[in-house]
């Protein structure tokens, strides 16, 4: 592979960022099979819980699928805690961050804040506060974040639930992201 002329990015020239942009459309173009694989990664995880984690993202895609919610919607179920390995601190925002560009801000928003508005179930047996959620009480996507983790996130822990195979949602995340939204942006690209 070619490389660039630069070692300092105010020394590129229009051919560097040609480079840049055709490798930079590769990986992008990669993007739904490591979102894929970020969601098979999943499977390792399972602690105390009585299905690993894989097992509870197929269950509440599988869920918003039968539920006749919208492609986006059914992969952001699929995908909403691949950040659990890398930030269990900040998971929604990390995968809200990866969602953004490709869905509504509705379903980013949802993903963004599930944490938070899925302590409501647990939270009070820690001494946290489990009302935490209502200072977005105003927020015109407070009650669909709501839904999102009754219907989908708190309730798919079954392991006799019938959720549909990773393959099955193969092609969805492909159609999610393969282009984002709003087309082409400079973010991240160099």
């Amino acid at each position: 592979m070619e490389k660039v002329s630069y070692t300092r990015m105010k020394d590129m020239t229009a051919h560097d960022t040609e480079l840049i942009e055709a490798d930079f459309r590769a990986g992008a173009a990669e993007l739904p099979e490591r979102i894929l694989g970020a969601v098979r990664v999943l499977a390792g995880f399972q602690g105390a819980m009585p299905v690993n984690r894989l097992e509870h993202s197929l269950q509440s895609a599988t869920r918003a699928l039968r539920d006749d919610r919208s492609e986006e919607y059914v992969v952001a179920a699929l995908v909403h805690d691949i950040g659990d390995e890398l930030a269990p601190y900040s998971h929604g925002p990390m995968v809200a961050a990866i969602l953004r560009p490709f869905v509504s801000e509705r379903i980013a928003w949802i993903i963004e804040k599930h944490a938070l508005f899925q302590a409501y179930y647990y939270a009070h047996h820690i001494g946290a506060d489990r009302n935490a959620r209502d200072k977005y009480k105003d927020h015109p996507y407070y009650a669909d974040c709501v839904v999102f983790c009754e219907r989908y996130d708190q309730s798919s822990f079954d392991p006799s639930y019938d959720s549909l195979p990773l393959d099955y949602f193969s092609d969805m995340v492909h159609r999610v992201f393969k282009e984002p939204k709003a087309g082409p942006s400079i973010q991240g690209a160099y």
